[in-house]
């Protein structure tokens, strides 16, 4: 299997929106409502992607892609910190991170994150965060691998129209 990562590209748009619905739904039974998560479509999330693959004046979040045999298998976006409680101009977020399920294990994920991790160092962020649903013990799993730490902040998200609560991770960058 040959990997490459890169900068997306507008034309990317609807291979990640196929990856974000994918993903969710291989990644959330039990942890969202199976009916919410059944009724997604890559049609649905396009429109997002095309927005934001779309502007033309310097994007505020960065999106990697990682192709896989010429073909997108995962995504990771980020950015400036969003929380208030962090110094935007010196923590970075991964604020998405997404793999086809087929390809979940075979080290895809973490060539992406260390990609995503680079460029936020890049940018001269000292430290990065991300947001985690609270149940999901795969990706915990895989984030605490890679060095990060829960810091103790913990959010309940609703925007969805259901309850979730989100753990908060962080890690050193390094230049």
């Amino acid at each position: 299997m040959s990997t490459v990562i890169r900068r997306a590209e507008p034309a990317d748009a609807e291979a990640i929106a196929a990856v974000h619905v994918r993903s969710w739904q291989a990644a959330y039974p039990g942890l969202m409502p199976q009916a919410y998560l059944d009724g997604l479509t890559p049609a649905t999330r396009l429109p997002v992607w095309n927005r934001l693959l779309g502007e033309s004046s310097p994007r505020r979040t960065e999106v990697l892609v990682a192709e896989t045999d010429g073909a997108v298998a995962g995504f990771a976006s980020l950015g400036p910190g969003r929380d208030e409680d962090v110094d935007p101009a010196s923590v970075g977020e991964v604020s998405a991170i997404y793999l086809m399920p087929e390809v979940w294990g075979a080290g895809i994920g973490g060539r992406l994150m260390a990609a995503a991790l680079d460029s936020l160092a890049a940018a001269g962020y000292e430290q990065a965060i991300l947001w985690v649903v609270d149940g999901n013990s795969r990706a915990r799993r895989f984030y605490e691998r890679g060095g990060w730490r829960p810091d103790g902040a913990v959010q309940r998200d609703e925007s969805d129209g259901f309850p979730l609560t989100e753990v908060r991770y962080r890690r050193e960058l390094h230049r």
